[in-house]
């Protein structure tokens, strides 16, 4: 695990590093506007297998996405104007009908062809969904069933002694207090709130 400190004065260098890195299929920790994520190539299989290994996470619990904007997400699912304005809030994940199940691997649409689409609010994360042109698959990063975190020691301990881990920590030092993001499913009569 290779592990950089983001400054302002690093920030630039910090992003390129980054970009190579996802481009090459690797699987970063990153600072969120939330908790502190795991993220990937959302289009990359491998690199999207490898998520479900490092966490742990069931096979069966598909990854979000996040997105650079409201286009983005429009190529990826089908959304209206009033599902829009749910997306324009940072701290919700919509639970979306996938426009076309093809673009992605395995582990990140659902058996009833639904992916979970976020556009976050995080400066250095903005500008890499930028830079890249691409959706992240994106989970807190933690092992499945241990508390997510805004705390970098406490990301570090639940990966310092597995037998697979992220290649690259983006430290941002300890985060404000946040819980991971409220999900809500889009795709009936009526939003359906999955977490709080």
């Amino acid at each position: 695990m290779k592990r950089l400190q983001l400054t302002q004065k690093s920030h630039q260098e910090i992003l390129k590093i980054t970009t190579r890195s996802i481009k090459k299929g690797e699987i970063i920790v990153c600072p969120t506007d939330t908790v502190y994520g795991l993220c990937c190539d959302a289009l990359n299989k491998k690199a999207v297998k490898r998520i479900f290994t490092i966490k742990k996470r069931p096979k069966g619990k598909p990854l979000p996405i996040f997105v650079k904007d409201i286009k983005m997400a429009r190529k990826f699912a089908k959304i209206d104007k009033n599902q829009e304005k749910f997306l324009k809030n940072p701290k919700i994940t919509l639970v979306l009908e996938i426009r076309n199940k093809k673009n992605f691997p395995k582990g990140i649409v659902s058996q009833d062809n639904k992916i979970g689409i976020r556009a976050p609010n995080y400066n250095f994360l903005n500008v890499l969904l930028k830079k890249l042109n691409l959706p992240l698959a994106e989970t807190s990063a933690n092992i499945s069933g241990k508390p997510a975190s805004t705390k970098i020691k406490e990301v570090l301990k639940q990966f310092k002694n597995q037998k697979h881990q992220p290649d690259l920590i983006i430290d941002a030092g300890n985060l404000k207090k946040a819980k991971p993001s409220k999900v809500i499913d889009l795709t009936g009569s009526k939003p359906r709130i999955l977490r709080k």
